[in-house]
């Protein structure tokens, strides 16, 4: 049976082994629903870079004249291009919320586009199950495009075929969800199909049996991605006793013995309308889409059974460590977080700004020694690592904020030392330049937001659910905006300086230090 090993406590004196074939990697959206924006660093050239500062090939400068007409052509440039940017801030369609006699909320955002995406997002994931039903959720999505009470699994594909759509679902930890790309003349019929998956979803015994072995391969396969397997190591040591540190599919036990009670039973306690969004993007018009929602979604059930009502409890963060070391493998996985804050919290911006100031780094990039990135630039030279990457993941009321590496097995507690140590360098020498660099970078990135009408969506679900509403990207560039390198200081040495870390390790890891070795690299002694 798979389960997540235990986890050591910082305040405790035993050590544990990990089972060889325990755990599961978490869902590939875990961290993407997680954050927002990528961080910064290597194999990244920004836009203007080298103008005025070569000539063309073959070309003779004379006189240093070209110099002299290359600073205007520069001043222009970066003028244009920042009215650019404010103008297509301004110009984003502004996002409209409708909510239905139900709970439902309804939400667009309408274009030109030939086609639309729309999608169903829902408060449920593996954070709402227990021991039991660890599973359902993720078990539900793979039965939710395989037929419904009205439509066989045959009937359902030959539909969305004849539209030429395409329809693809996730679940995460606190969200679920199921969306339709499809031509916008058709968006009555994927709001009717959507729907249709929502209420009436069959779970039919021999669909469920064709898919728990599906699963359970999935789950084999799966295994050999050691960085999903670290992800999920680490949720498991810093959420320990709670929701948080369950897996998104589940132990391999549960998938076997899953019933269609046990599904049905979570689709009728978590597919309620006040803890769902219907989001439409594209070339759609706001007003037939919540005319299909209330023919179409009308039906969907509001109210909870006394004594129901699913209660979110407060994952506690604890300093603790999960180490599986293996010798076999050829390199070794590390991840390394504090608690970071919730959707909601303002310093949320802040910490994605010391991201994206510590950045990322992967052996392909070009760089070299003259990447952006401080630690990239280090991983380079001294060659520490095959790559490293930072992350801010979210949930609602709390995340994880932190970075992991690829590295041998000898460049472990080197590669450790600098990484540590550009945390710390974050909160008490962080420059202006830096944190101007970091907040071009997340401006370019959350621009990119824009492309297609399926982030789009996906934006507007997600920001419902997590914020209440749909944050406009003019507030979001104010609040990147708002961020100097006092304010990185002050909420990295909130959130980081001397803070009881969270460690998983997964590979050859006998150079790892011990966790109060690392743990003392959380503060600096200074005089």
């Amino acid at each position: 049976m798979r389960t997540a090993p235990p986890a050591r406590s910082a305040a405790a004196g035993t050590r544990w082994r990990r089972p060889p074939c325990a755990g599961r990697p978490g869902g590939p959206w875990c961290a993407a629903l997680t954050a927002w924006v990528p961080a910064a660093g290597g194999g990244l050239r920004w836009p203007g870079a080298g103008l005025g500062g070569s000539a063309r090939p073959g070309k003779a400068r004379r006189g240093g004249g070209g110099a002299g007409r290359s600073a205007p052509l520069l001043g222009l440039t970066r003028s244009r291009g920042a009215a650019t940017y404010a103008q297509t801030l301004h110009n984003i369609p502004e996002t409209q919320v409708t909510t239905l006699d139900n709970g439902l909320r309804v939400a667009s955002e309408e274009s030109s586009q030939p086609t639309c995406t729309v999608g169903v997002w829902i408060g449920a994931g593996s954070r709402y199950e227990n021991e039991k039903n660890n599973g359902a959720g993720y078990f539900v999505e793979h039965l939710a495009f395989k037929g419904t009470k009205k439509r066989s699994c045959a009937a359902f594909e030959k539909e969305v075929e004849s539209m030429g759509a395409h329809l693809n679902g996730y679940t995460s930890r606190e969200q679920t969800a199921y969306y339709i790309k499809a031509l916008s003349k058709d968006m009555p019929k994927v709001v009717e199909l959507l729907a249709d998956i929502v209420q009436n979803c069959a779970l039919e015994e021999s669909q469920i049996e064709k898919e728990r072995g599906v699963i359970l391969q999935e789950m084999k396969e799966t295994d050999s991605n050691l960085a999903d397997v670290t992800f999920d190591y680490l949720h498991a040591t810093a959420y320990q006793g709670t929701p948080l540190a369950r897996t998104v599919e589940g132990t391999t036990e549960n998938v076997k013995h899953l019933t269609r009670a046990d599904l049905a039973s979570y689709v009728e306690t978590h597919f309620k309308a006040p803890r769902m969004v219907l989001a439409a993007a594209g070339g759609i018009s706001h007003k037939e889409l919540v005319d299909a929602a209330r023919q179409h979604f009308s039906g969907v059930p509001f109210a909870y059974k006394e004594d129901a009502v699913p209660v979110l409890p407060r994952c506690r963060f604890t300093g603790s460590e999960i180490r599986a070391r293996d010798d076999g493998l050829p390199v070794a996985h590390v991840a390394l977080a504090v608690e970071g804050p919730g959707w909601a919290d303002p310093d949320n911006v802040v910490l994605h700004v010391a991201n994206a100031i510590i950045g990322c780094y992967d052996r392909t990039f070009g760089g070299g020694k003259n990447l952006s990135s401080r630690l990239g630039a280090l991983a380079v030279e001294h060659k520490l690592c095959h790559s490293f990457q930072t992350f801010n993941t979210s949930y609602s009321d709390t995340g994880l904020f932190g970075f992991h590496f690829v590295s041998d097995p000898l460049c472990i507690d080197d590669m450790m030392f600098c990484a540590q140590g550009e945390w710390m360098r974050l909160c008490t020498s962080t420059t202006e330049s830096e944190v101007k660099r970091a907040k071009n970078y997340l401006r370019n990135a959350m621009v990119a937001q824009l492309d297609g009408t399926t982030p789009v969506c996906e934006t507007i679900g997600s920001h419902l659910l997590n914020y209440g509403r749909r944050i406009p990207l003019e507030e979001w560039d104010a609040r990147i905006s708002a961020v100097d390198a006092r304010m990185v200081r002050e909420v990295c040495s909130k959130y980081i300086y001397d803070k009881c870390p969270a460690l998983a390790a997964v590979g050859p890891i006998e150079q790892l230090l011990d966790y109060n070795r690392i743990r003392s690299g959380m503060y600096w002694v200074r005089f």
